[in-house]
């Protein structure tokens, strides 16, 4: 049996995918990052952030589904991400 995994679409509704998301983001929060980043690491070492844990293929589909770029791991993405909403 081949292992799925769930991601989330570009409407935010979760699908099953053969390959693992390359984001994870926070579902309540609506932010999203690199897998190995640093403060969603701490959080989840303290038993937070895993109930809303949710996984995107690429960056495009998490922008599309509403989520902004995290502010720790993805500097430069926020920073554009921000710049963006001021105008």
């Amino acid at each position: 049996m081949e292992k799925k995994y769930k991601l989330l679409d570009e409407s935010g509704k979760e699908y099953l995918s053969d390959t693992p998301g390359q984001f994870g983001g926070h579902k309540k929060l609506k932010i999203y990052g690199k897998l190995d980043c640093s403060s969603a690491l701490r959080h989840i070492a303290k038993g937070h952030y895993v109930k809303y844990r949710v996984f995107f293929a690429d960056k495009e589909t998490a922008e599309s589904a509403g989520y902004r770029p995290c502010a720790v791991c993805m500097r430069q993405e926020y920073i554009e991400w921000k710049d963006k909403r001021q105008y």
